[in-house]
């Protein structure tokens, strides 16, 4: 089933390679998308896929890339918005 979510996630994730392991994770599980460093520190990501795809990229960005310290991760469950191709990072 197709879903999509939007995440923020905060913690030490800003300059720790957060976006990089976000976009490696998503484009091997199939899924479309964004990820961009937010102002307050915290890392916003827009996914879209498979559901199940989806939960595995969310355990993934709970736990972050290895230099990161992941203190909390807020996720609304939207609907599909079909306006991503590919996963980016925004800059």
């Amino acid at each position: 089933m197709k879903a999509a979510f939007s995440a923020i996630i905060s913690g030490r994730v800003q300059m720790v390679l957060f976006r990089d392991f976000t976009i490696r994770h998503a484009q091997a599980l199939g899924i479309v998308g964004e990820v961009e460093n937010m102002s307050d520190g915290t890392v916003r990501v827009h996914a879209e896929g498979e559901k199940k795809q989806l939960e595995e990229l969310l355990a993934l960005l709970r736990k972050g890339p290895l230099l990161a310290r992941v203190s909390g991760v807020q996720v609304s469950w939207l609907p599909r918005t079909g306006a991503h191709a590919t996963f980016s990072i925004v800059y």
